[in-house]
């Protein structure tokens, strides 16, 4: 029970966290500058180029209602619940940063550049604990479930697209648009880093007649090895291959076993992402 306790207090502080950054890109890099920004936040810098009075919180807060609705149906309640708590965090932080701090405008490709590092990790943090900060972050995560094959940050991409072009045309400035296009690219590959670039795996392929010294050392290490059955091209001869996941800190001691016992072995190292099973990580249903 404490674990529990333990574990759903670290992943709501890690929600805080991220909903912050987040906010605080928005209210440091995007808004100051002009720089369209998609999601129900940029459709909130629309609202208030119309309706000064409205801030861009409030009105995120008030679109969010319907698509929290959509999310607690298809996807469950512990989207929604940690969601509006993300959300509300996030909404908050940017009118009281806008209330108490004025960010001074700065070079619109710098601030594009700098806002979308800062609010790629911020979503990634966020979604990395299974929430979201609301809007067309929710619409993402819904169509994760037609096309789970599709890394989130991508899925981010499509409605964010539409609410750009909106923005520039609030903003009456095709600079804005562009700018976002920048700022979007870079949030989508940072928020994809933390989410799946994380996992900083590797597998190795070694072709060597001293496979089995190899892998008795390699065991060693605390690493299995799976030995495949391969075929030379040209001399014909039966060759033992070893395959072999480990982890990128060990990459220098597995090339040093290698290259001790077997100058000569053949050794291909490849990244791999998403490695399953004991000593990596284990499948969960409502992974992203």
């Amino acid at each position: 029970m404490k674990n529990k306790v333990r574990e759903l207090v670290k992943s709501y502080l890690i929600i805080t966290i991220g909903s912050l950054i987040y906010s605080l890109s928005f209210c440091w890099f995007y808004g100051p500058n002009q720089v369209a920004m998609g999601g129900l936040t940029g459709l909130g810098q629309v609202l208030n180029v119309i309706f000064p009075i409205l801030p861009v919180g409030l009105a995120v807060f008030a679109m969010n209602i319907p698509l929290f609705y959509l999310g607690w149906k298809y996807i469950g309640g512990h989207l929604l619940i940690s969601s509006l708590y993300a959300m509300s965090i996030s909404s908050l932080a940017i009118d009281l940063i806008d209330m108490f701090f004025s960010f001074p405008p700065m070079d619109p490709m710098l601030a594009s550049i700098c806002g979308g590092v800062l609010m790629g990790l911020g979503l990634g943090l966020v979604f990395a604990q299974g929430a979201t900060t609301g809007g067309t972050d929710i619409v993402a995560r819904l169509l994760k479930l037609k096309f789970p094959w599709l890394p989130l940050g991508k899925l981010v991409i499509i409605p964010d697209l539409v609410v750009i072009i909106l923005v520039a045309i609030a903003f009456q400035t095709l600079n804005s648009a562009l700018y976002g296009l920048v700022a979007l690219y870079v949030c989508t590959k940072i928020m994809d880093t933390v989410l799946y670039g994380m996992d900083t795996s590797k597998v190795a392929y070694i072709i060597s007649d001293e496979y089995k010294v190899i892998s008795t050392a390699i065991m060693e290490l605390d690493r299995g090895a799976t030995i495949l059955h391969g075929e030379g091209a040209f001399t014909g001869q039966d060759k033992k291959v070893l395959m072999v996941a480990f982890k990128q800190k060990e990459i220098v001691q597995i090339k040093r076993i290698v290259h001790e016992t077997d100058p000569r072995a053949f050794l291909i190292v490849c990244d791999a992402h998403d490695v399953l099973g004991e000593g990596f990580h284990y499948y969960h249903g409502d992974e992203i």
